[in-house]
């Protein structure tokens, strides 16, 4: 057997090459298969076994590659050279990661959000569930505005979204909890002209306020403003009126807690629509006035206006 080992140790010749070639990759797979059996067995998991054993092989046959360019030397004198040419391949192959990395980076020293927080992160609005040093993982929530969901409101759709930590370089990063946990709410209701819009106009100020959270949204302002050279805003619930051809546009803007919003704004489109039938005021909607002319009386016309109802 000491004719084996020579040539394992004889790296000079092509012979010694090949043998100490077949050893490495034995040893290689041996090796692999050994690490990755007990790697596997640390974890319960089935699914993060498979990753585990996968990245032990992985991990092996890279070492037993360098071993063999090692032994080989396929480009010896040249080594400045290859290095160079392996960086800038692994540099434009990475370049997702790479800026991945500098977002998690660019999160955690800029205090953008943190786990828990509420975002709007490339296109995906939800809390934040978790952070790595390449992705970012946000429990959605439905939207009102969005074609792409199912749930129209600030609800979980049951899906977790994972994005890129780059997002934050290429898109806006939108905090709803960050320093300031609300947000402002409107709801629109539109009055007929004959109607008492102001008796409307009364009834919506009244619930807006038994809703709002301007208390504490006001403590919350005068915490920001301690931090921030930000101007001092209006907090307590206000009733906005706009004319417009069909009729009186009333919109309620008020303040709640971010994670409450639509419970909050569904208590109060319902407590207005009953106050408002309790008052007799009716919800109004576009109208055309339609003028028909039919004969009387020989030559005379008679005009008659009708007020044809569209609905939204």
């Amino acid at each position: 057997m000491q004719w084996v080992w020579d040539l394992v140790v004889d790296n000079d010749s092509a012979v010694g090459k090949l043998v100490t070639t077949v050893v490495i990759a034995f040893t290689a797979v041996a090796i692999g298969s050994l690490v990755g059996r007990l790697a596997s067995r640390r974890v319960d998991d089935r699914y993060r076994r498979y990753y585990v054993r996968k990245s032990a092989h992985y991990v092996v046959a890279l070492l037993a590659v360098i071993g063999l360019g090692i032994l080989w030397r396929p480009f010896a004198g040249q080594l400045g050279l290859v290095l160079g040419l392996i960086t800038a391949g692994v540099a434009f192959a990475m370049q997702e990661v790479i800026g991945a990395l500098a977002g998690w980076f660019n999160i955690v020293s800029g205090s953008i959000f943190k786990v828990g927080d509420r975002v709007q992160l490339g296109g995906v609005r939800g809390d934040v569930i978790d952070i790595t040093p390449l992705r970012t993982k946000v429990m959605e929530i439905g939207s009102s505005v969005g074609e792409d969901t199912w749930v129209r409101g600030r609800q979980y759709t049951g899906r977790i979204v994972a994005i890129s930590n780059k997002a934050t370089f290429v898109e806006p990063a939108f905090n709803y909890s960050a320093s300031f946990e609300f947000i402002w709410e409107e709801i629109t209701i539109p009055i007929a002209y004959r109607d008492d819009w102001r008796l409307a106009e009364r009834i919506m100020t009244e619930e807006a306020m038994r809703v709002s959270a301007s208390e504490e949204a006001e403590a919350a302002v005068a915490a920001m403003i301690g931090r921030y050279p930000l101007a001092r805003t209006e907090v307590e619930p206000r009733v906005f009126v706009r004319a417009t051809d069909n009729y009186l546009e009333l919109a309620a803007r008020f303040v709640v807690p971010v994670r409450t919003a639509r419970w909050v704004k569904d208590e109060l489109t319902r407590a207005v629509l009953a106050r408002l039938e309790e008052a007799g005021i009716a919800v109004a909607s576009p109208t055309q006035d339609v003028t028909i002319r039919r004969p009387d009386d020989g030559n005379a016309q008679q005009d008659q206006t009708v007020g044809q109802a569209l609905g939204r």
